[in-house]
Order: C-alpha cells, then sequence, then structure tokens
C-alpha cells in the first residue's frame, strides 16, 4: 500500500477513497466517467495485480487543478511481440548487460494513464488553466511520487504517460524536456456517426454497394447467434467461459500492458448500471463471445471482446459484434463509438477511421534511456488498408 502524502504543488493518494468530495467537486471531472470514483473504485478493487494510486496537483491556494491516474504495472518484456519487439529485445539484452534491467523478472512500469483503455483517460486538467505548465508540475510529480517512496525507487524502472491525440502534442511534447521519448502506436479506431442516422438501416444506406452487402452476409451468417444482456444477476456463471474467451484474445495481442480481471465487470455492473454495456454471444447454448463497452457523455467505447476463433469465419462473430456496437451507439443517440486498437482493417471497413495515438516513454537510468530514445525513432505502428465504406467520404483523423 502507497501512503497517502504531499508536496507543496501535489497531493498522493492511494485509494480513490482518500480522496475528498471536495477535491472531486472543485475538480469537476466526474462528467468524464473514467474520472469517476465508481469506475476507477471498479478497476483497483478487482486487479489486486496492479497497484493504483492517484494524483492531484494544486495551485498557489490548494485549489485542485487537475488529475491523474497512476499505476505500476509488471510488465514482461518477452511479451511484446509487435513493431517494438525489436527495440524491447536489444534494450534488454544490453541493460542486462549493463545490470539495470531486470533478468527473469518483471520490468516494472509506472504509467500515468489507463492501462486498460485506449485513448486519453489518465490526465484530467481543469479548464483556463496553463496545460503546458500543468504537464511539467505532472512530470516532476510523478518523479517525486517515485524518488519520495523507497520502495518504488528500488523497483520502478521506467515511466510511461499514454496514450495523447495528435492535437495535444503540442502541450505534451513538454515531456521531451524531462527525458522522455516519444513514439506512436497503434492508432484508436473511430466512426464518427452522421447526425441523421437514426437507424441500422441509415447507416447501411449511407454505404457504397460492395459494403452494404458485406454487412448483410455477415448479419446473416450470424443470425444463428443468441445474444442476451450480461447483467449482475447472470454474470457469475458466464464469467468462467468469458475469461477464457478473453484471454486468447488478449494472448494474440502484440503489446499488452497486462491481463485485466473480468470480475471487474461484476462491479462495473454494480456501479455504473445501463452505462456499461456487456453482451454474451452464444451458439447451442455455449459462449463463443462477448462485447464489452462505456457509454461517457455523447460516445461509446468498445472496452474488451472474447471470442471463439474456431467459429469466428463461419459465424462472423467479430463482424457481428463490430454492427452491433453501432446497433447500441445508434439506440443510444450517441455521436462517437471509440474501436480501440488492434484489428484495424475490419474496423475500417465498417466505417472507423485512425487517429494517432502517442506514448512516452523513459528508463529511470541514463544510459538505458538513451538507447530507448534511439530505438524508438524506429518505431512505426503497424500499417493496415484503410478502408472506405461509405458513399460520402468521411474527414480523416489521423
Amino acid at each position: 500500500m502507497i501512503c497517502c502524502n504531499h508536496t507543496n504543488t501535489s497531493l498522493y493518494f492511494s485509494s480513490v477513497e482518500e480522496i475528498s468530495d471536495t477535491i472531486w467537486e472543485q475538480l469537476g471531472c466526474t462528467k468524464e466517467v473514467y474520472f469517476s470514483k465508481k469506475y476507477l473504485s471498479a478497476l483497483a478493487e478487482n486487479n489486486p495485480q496492479i497497484t493504483f494510486a492517484y494524483l492531484v496537483l494544486v495551485d498557489e491556494n490548494k485549489l485542485p487543478t487537475a488529475f491523474a491516474t497512476l499505476q505500476v504495472v509488471d510488465f514482461f518484456l518477452d511479451s511484446v511481440r509487435n513493431d517494438l519487439e525489436l527495440a524491447v529485445r536489444r534494450i534488454k539484452n544490453i541493460g542486462r548487460k549493463l545490470g539495470v534491467i531486470p533478468d527473469k523478472k518483471p520490468f516494472k512500469l509506472l504509467t500515468c494513464g489507463n492501462t486498460f483503455v485506449s485513448g486519453e483517460h489518465g490526465i484530467f486538467i481543469k479548464e483556463n488553466q496553463d496545460k503546458k505548465k500543468v504537464v511539467k508540475e505532472l512530470a516532476k510529480a510523478i518523479l517525486h511520487f517515485v524518488s519520495s517512496n523507497a520502495v518504488l525507487n528500488k523497483e520502478i524502472n521506467a515511466f510511461m504517460l499514454k496514450d495523447f491525440i495528435k492535437e495535444s502534442l503540442f502541450i505534451t511534447d513538454e515531456l521531451h524536456d524531462y527525458n522522455y521519448s516519444s513514439f506512436n502506436v497503434e492508432p484508436n479506431m473511430v466512426l464518427n456517426l452522421d447526425k441523421n442516422w437514426s437507424s441500422f438501416d441509415d447507416y447501411l444506406a449511407a454505404m457504397k454497394t460492395k459494403f452494404r452487402v458485406k454487412a448483410k452476409k455477415a448479419l446473416k451468417v450470424s443470425s444463428d447467434i443468441k445474444i442476451e444482456e450480461v447483467t449482475t444477476k447472470n454474470i457469475p456463471a458466464l464469467l468462467p467461459k468469458m475469461t477464457e474467451l478473453y484471454k486468447k484474445v488478449s494472448a494474440n495481442a502484440g503489446f499488452n500492458l497486462g491481463d485485466f480481471n473480468l470480475e471487474t465487470y461484476k462491479t462495473l455492473k454494480e456501479n455504473l448500471g445501463d452505462a456499461y454495456i456487456l453482451r454474451a454471444y452464444s451458439i447451442d447454448n455455449k459462449l463463443v463471445g462477448f462485447l464489452s463497452g462505456m457509454i461517457n457523455q455523447h460516445t461509446l467505447d468498445a472496452h474488451f471482446v472474447g471470442i471463439d476463433y474456431s467459429k469466428n469465419r463461419e459465424y462472423a462473430i467479430y463482424q457481428r459484434m463490430l454492427y452491433d456496437y453501432i446497433q447500441i451507439a445508434l439506440d443510444n443517440k450517441l455521436s462517437t463509438i471509440n474501436f480501440g486498437r488492434t484489428a484495424s482493417d475490419i474496423k475500417s471497413s465498417v466505417g472507423a477511421i485512425p487517429q494517432d495515438l502517442t506514448i512516452y516513454l523513459r528508463h529511470k537510468n541514463s544510459i538505458p534511456n538513451r538507447l530507448l530514445s534511439i530505438f524508438l525513432k524506429r518505431i512505426e505502428p503497424t500499417p493496415f488498408h484503410q478502408k472506405h465504406p461509405f458513399k460520402t467520404e468521411k474527414v480523416t483523423l489521423s
């Protein structure tokens, strides 16, 4: 457990329960579900493999100006299997020779951001603040958080701040002054829903013939799938199989900061109710998939899915899930769907466009950090073929 402490410019908490109602009210951040006590407590309560902490920056009058979520994650370097792999392997080999990277032990990573979700869901800055100044204060506060704790100071290997959109980089590039290196990861795939779409048929009508035919075929071959809402009542019976299917998907991920404990879904459903979406997909009374997601103001964020890959091609399970996310968003009159990273090709085929995301990373020690800087410059997201399914082309986010 990390003790609550403070400096002249920052407050540190080991639990959201330690943060007073006054601070939450003064921050005014809880309209964003990711910065609400109900959401954050659900993550911490069900994922004991991660050390959670929370940082509040304050001004000269001791009024809060920003909030950040921190997680200490055991990251296994050998698990990286995407474009980062070569850089990680080289840094690991050199670092182990120098004795600054642990051998046969997990890499301890202090992450500022949301370990389980793509996007800017880890830092909240109040309106009318000098955001560049806040980012500098945040960088200093993170370093102080580690250096002032003997255990963390010994254990932490590196610091990561994730995932910033292109429009934020003129602010977050201030982190380069604090020896952080930046690199792009796979983009968040975003679908902006046309305000004239009031039904799924309207969405289909907006597509070019080839893509509309493909969508109707997927809906037809998936028609034998039984789809049911996952509730607080039926989730205990479904969780073991859901976990098995989730692990099949996460095992294919090229860059995974850690496994998500699906027990979290119970608490999220209890805490957030209908704002948290869970659906189970079954064939012949056997679970073959599930989807999860969250309504955050005017946006639907797709979260983890589970898929029985042996049935996926025959029944178009994943493709059906993507169309179901669209149906959910339309039913709730939302404006945007964040489909997240991975599977960019198929997500673009349903109309999603890429939103570039940037991560900032620094090693605690100077020599491996210089090596890290050199290798990260070579990292590029995995390329994919962007589809253009709509008759009227939408503006790209990248």
